[in-house]
């Protein structure tokens, strides 16, 4: 009886190899689930893959296709810009040298002789004023380039050789040849006469304004006046020595008395009525006032961010837009006063004469000033006012194109500035005559006149350089707006 319901017993319930054998299953495949959930990320997961810093790739990676093409595009356009703008506008610094030799003769040297034709040295033959016409006569036909010599009868000058000097002064020529009227009197009275006193020098006479431009009479014109002198002394020696030598007349001990009256016989006295001295005055007209442009233009970007405070609400209210474009012109003219003076006060401070009485503009003077103790102000206000036009033309166009053109813009500025300023226009092709109309080259030229007491046009110098301040002042408001629709168009991409 008992083995039959050990049976049935055995057969109801599963055996023991069955339970374990399921239960092993059942963690197999647990293991495999969980195996699997941390093989697949959860959505969250994958969701924090993709925001995350994407991984460096090499310069050919695929994924770099479509930029790599864009930037190549910008490179090629850039460079491209850059090239033409390039080959336009640093043209214009060659080119205005480009005509020197062919238009050297528009530099103007009178030709003016006095000799045996003032009284009372009249009536005699004169020697000496021919021979110098003649020469400077023919120099015109000769085909290398040469001095534009311009023979004037001295009824022009009323038969003063002084008034001769106040046409030089005046600009009317760059230099001047002045055969005195006893040119050949004095001369034929030294070896007849014996007179020891006589000087060679006192023949002619070459006059200039050297501070007028240093650059020019150093390169151009005294080089050839020099040459020219050497011509005519030599030509006149020679026939002067064969003259004296055929007249038995006059006493061999005279000619030992005055050998300066046979050789050189004739000498020509130097007249440098304004001279381009001390020396420390050259970047004051000339390259000190690159920088004047450079202070100007980068005024803009030293004191922009301060103004931008007005128009922020971080705390305030902003500042309504016309007032604060009233605010930015009155700040920028009071910062250029401060900052034209500090440019002005190195002059001074480098001893560069201020206090100089004035001097007749017929007589050679060194520094001389028209305004005695108040040249240094009349200075300080021509680079004030050079600096307001100059700084408010590069205020307006920075606000128009904006970086990175604003750098184009500045070498734009001081080529076309620096290539009308420094170098003479009548040397330069005719197209540079707008240099004229730049504020660059009159803020030169009256600085010029201030420092060393040249001809002075100060009154047209400041009306050009008014004009400029006027045309960016009414300009000044709406490239203001033209900056401020910029700044909200590009907040708007921003966003």
């Amino acid at each position: 009886m008992a083995s039959p319901k050990a049976g049935q017993r055995s057969d109801q319930s599963p055996s023991s190899d069955e339970t374990v054998g399921d239960h092993a299953s059942d963690r197999t495949d647990n293991a495999r689930l969980q195996e699997g959930e941390q093989e697949k990320p959860t959505e969250d997961e994958e969701k924090g893959q993709k925001d995350g810093p994407p991984q460096p790739v090499g310069f050919f990676h695929k994924a770099l296709n479509k930029v790599r093409l864009d930037v190549f595009k910008l490179w090629a356009r850039t460079t491209l810009i850059l090239a033409v703008f390039i080959l336009l506008v640093l043209s214009l610094y060659w080119a205005v040298l480009f005509r020197v030799e062919d238009n050297t003769s528009s530099l103007t040297v009178f030709v003016v002789d006095f000799d045996g034709r003032v009284p009372p040295f009249t009536g005699g033959t004169p020697l000496v004023g021919p021979i110098v016409t003649q020469t400077t006569e023919s120099m015109l036909s000769a085909p290398e380039p040469h001095l534009g010599y311009d023979t004037i009868q001295p009824s022009v000058f009323n038969n003063d050789p002084l008034a001769v000097r106040q046409a030089v002064f005046d600009w009317k020529a760059y230099a001047a040849i002045v055969v005195m009227p006893n040119a050949t009197a004095m001369l034929q009275q030294a070896v007849d006469q014996a007179n020891t006193t006589y000087d060679p020098l006192g023949a002619c006479q070459v006059i200039y304004v050297q501070a007028r431009d240093q650059d020019t009479y150093s390169s151009y014109i005294l080089p050839e006046l020099s040459a020219l002198e050497t011509q005519i002394t030599s030509k006149f020696g020679q026939m002067w020595t064969r003259t004296v030598m055929q007249n038995t007349s006059i006493p061999r001990e005279n000619l030992q008395q005055v050998p300066q009256a046979l050789s050189p016989a004739i000498g020509f006295s130097q007249f440098n009525l304004r001279p381009f001295r001390p020396a420390v005055t050259t970047p004051a007209v000339t390259i000190g006032l690159i920088y004047l442009i450079i202070l100007s233009f980068f005024s803009f970007s030293f004191y922009l961010p301060i103004h931008m405070q007005f128009l922020s609400s971080e705390g305030h209210p902003p500042m309504k837009f016309p007032s604060f474009i009233a605010w930015r012109w009155c700040a920028t003219i009071a910062a250029y006063f401060f900052l034209s003076l500090a440019y002005s006060l190195i002059s001074l401070a480098f001893q560069i004469p201020f206090n100089n009485h004035s001097a007749p503009t017929t007589e050679v003077a060194n520094n001389p000033e028209p305004y005695g103790k108040g040249t240094f102000v009349v200075y300080w206000m021509i680079n004030y006012i050079g600096m307001i036009s100059l700084g408010l033309a590069c205020e307006n166009v920075a606000m128009v194109i904006g970086q990175p053109w604003t750098a184009m813009w500045l070498i734009f500025w001081v080529i076309t500035n620096v290539s009308t300023s420094f170098y003479s226009l009548d040397l330069a092709p005719k197209w540079y005559y707008w240099g004229y109309a730049w504020p660059l080259h009159n803020i030169v030229e009256a600085s010029r006149s201030t420092l060393f007491q040249l001809h002075s046009r100060i009154g047209l110098n400041l009306g050009i350089l008014f004009v400029w301040v006027f045309i960016n002042t009414a300009l000044f408001p709406l490239c203001c707006y033209v900056l401020r629709w910029k700044t909200q168009k590009e907040k708007q991409k921003s966003q």
